[in-house]
């Protein structure tokens, strides 16, 4: 049976993070009658699609007492997904036809930041958003959350908030490799986080540790100027994508990782290969990092797990008060943070139901012993790559609304196909022109003038 308006609750909501994620939590918790707080630091809403080409002083980002730069974007990056998926479902990522726009099917980070920020104005969130505002603690006291939040200024508010959503990115705290004799080799290290432009590695020889789609793509722009560049992986991935067309300085070392390095300069692979290289690139991910969380040891980060979580989402012994959106890794765009809002801004008001405490343990439980027998490492416990499909529809189960779209997945399989056969050209050569027709064909029923792209229900 289900609830009557009357009947639903309405909560008072803490968001703590003004990008894609915090603005659809932000509209979804609005939707079904919250009364919602937005919390950004920065100065605008974009999350990491703020582009800053500031960098942090530390380039490995270790140093727990640096100053933060939030973005981990670089000026030429492009995305990895075509518009039709990288936008929310009911605000389409249409190209506006303004003459600033990027038209390209793959667009550059600045289109992705303004479609942001059209998709928070047509919703009306931005005046949700405290801006210049960073949450420093957030805690439970006698059953509600205490959120110490800390303006420019440097004056902090205390307030009580019924639930907390955590949408503060996955991308300012990097992860780096450990390699042997690296306190005495030369060389430069930094993380990808703080890669701008490929300028600064002009005639030098540079290792990239990583195969993701950041490591690709960085590797490329930075051959580019640089004497040789070398992308070592421990996945064979590397090597399924064969030599780069145009770019004889790059060169591929599949299922190959740094052995040792040493003071001549040397870099040593565990295949015996040697390479005399002047700056080791760590394109190697990020940690999952919440400064201001206490849950009193209830929630807790291990090896890059967050956890015990249901679904990535609730921490079952403080579910609904306390939720995560956009943990999942290998999603597919912001819809699958659409989805995870829309659960639970139903389960806070009451119109969608939760398992108890026991079940929900039992599926985390599960959860772990099939990622133990894959031999699948603690650190990917969030990666959703092998179940992305299942695990969005699972949500559109529960919130009562359609799955995801058969265009949307050919898409997401055509891309992935071209980006093997492809992967210096995938973004502007593709065969998939009829599945591109099929997304737009849907989007007849959004309206599609100026930044005005809004579906109508």
């Amino acid at each position: 049976m289900s609830l009557t308006i009357s009947e639903l609750k309405v909560r008072n909501v803490a968001v703590i993070g003004a990008g894609p994620c915090g603005l659809s939590a932000a509209k979804e918790l609005r939707r079904e009658g919250h009364k919602v707080v937005v919390f950004e630091r920065q100065s605008q809403a974009g999350g990491t699609w703020v582009y800053n080409p500031t960098v942090e002083a530390d380039p490995l980002g270790s140093d727990p007492s640096r100053t933060i730069v939030h973005s981990s974007v670089y000026a030429s990056l492009r995305t990895n997904l075509p518009r039709e998926l990288m936008g929310f479902r009911d605000y389409p990522f249409v190209s506006t036809g303004q003459p600033y726009s990027d038209s390209r099917r793959f667009p550059g980070h600045r289109e992705v930041f303004l479609y942001i920020n059209d998709y928070a104005t047509a919703f009306g969130l931005t005046e949700l958003v405290r801006f210049e505002t960073e949450v420093v603690y957030a805690g439970l006291v006698n059953g509600k959350w205490r959120v110490r939040s800390r303006m420019a200024n440097g004056v902090t508010v205390d307030e009580i908030f019924d639930a907390v959503v955590v949408c503060n990115g996955n991308d300012t705290e990097p992860r780096t490799a450990d390699i042997p004799g690296i306190d005495a080799w030369p060389g430069k290290q930094m993380h990808s986080h703080n890669y701008r432009i490929p300028d600064p590695f002009r005639d030098l020889v540079v290792i990239l540790i990583g195969v993701g789609s950041s490591a690709l793509d960085i590797s490329m722009d930075i051959a580019q100027v640089a004497k040789e560049v070398h992308i070592a992986s421990r996945s064979a991935k590397v090597g399924v994508l064969g030599n780069v067309s145009g770019y004889d300085n790059l060169k591929l070392h599949p299922m190959v990782e740094i052995e040792s390095v040493h003071k001549d300069g040397s870099v040593i692979f565990n295949d015996g290969s040697v390479v005399l290289a002047d700056v080791i690139l760590h394109c190697t991910g990020y940690k999952y990092h919440f400064p201001f969380l206490d849950t009193n040891g209830i929630v807790t980060v291990e090896d890059n797990c967050v956890g015990p979580l249901y679904k990535h989402t609730f921490p079952r012994a403080l579910a609904p008060w306390l939720s995560f959106v956009g943990l999942p890794l290998m999603g597919i765009g912001f819809i699958l943070y659409e989805f995870q809002s829309k659960w639970i801004a139903g389960v806070l008001s009451g119109r969608i139901g939760l398992p108890s405490e026991e079940e929900m343990m039992r599926d985390i439980e599960a959860l772990y012993l099939l990622l133990e027998a894959s031999g699948t490492p603690t650190r990917y416990t969030h990666g959703i790559g092998h179940c992305r499909m299942e695990y969005m529809d699972w949500f559109a189960g529960e919130c009562g609304i359609p799955g995801i779209e058969e265009w949307r997945k050919e898409i997401y399989y055509a891309t992935k196909k071209n980006y093997i056969v492809r992967p210096h050209a995938f973004r502007d050569e593709w065969d998939n022109e009829d599945l591109a027709l099929k997304a737009h064909e849907d989007f007849t029923k959004c309206r599609s003038n100026g930044v005005d792209r809004t579906c109508i229900s």
